[in-house]
């Protein structure tokens, strides 16, 4: 009789995040200040709660394609994470023909 295998958890211990965000660090040379997780999280949460909760990831990739070309410094990388999450406000605040354009 085969087992039945154990399903694996959606949510990663705090623990298991900063392994995940220490490794990638590691791998493509970035400092701890290019890897804002609490900032990273933050975003994610805003969007998923202020637009749509698969917005989450695009919008934080967006955010990375920001910080890069305003020169991926910690200070760029926060700017990008802060305008990301403004224009949740502004995502609200849109008629819905706005939200629904380019999909």
């Amino acid at each position: 009789m085969s087992e039945t295998p154990t399903p694996t958890p959606r949510t990663l211990a705090p623990e298991a995040l900063d392994r995940w965000a220490e490794l990638m660090r590691e791998h493509f040379d970035l400092a701890a200040d290019q890897v804002p997780v609490s900032g990273v999280l933050d975003l994610a949460r805003e969007v998923a709660n202020g637009v749509a909760r698969p917005g989450a990831p695009l919008g934080a990739f967006v955010a990375g394609l920001v910080a890069g070309r305003a020169g991926a410094g910690p200070d760029d990388i926060r700017a990008a994470l802060d305008a990301v999450v403004d224009l949740v406000a502004r995502y609200d605040d849109a008629a819905p023909s706005e939200q629904t354009a380019g999909t």
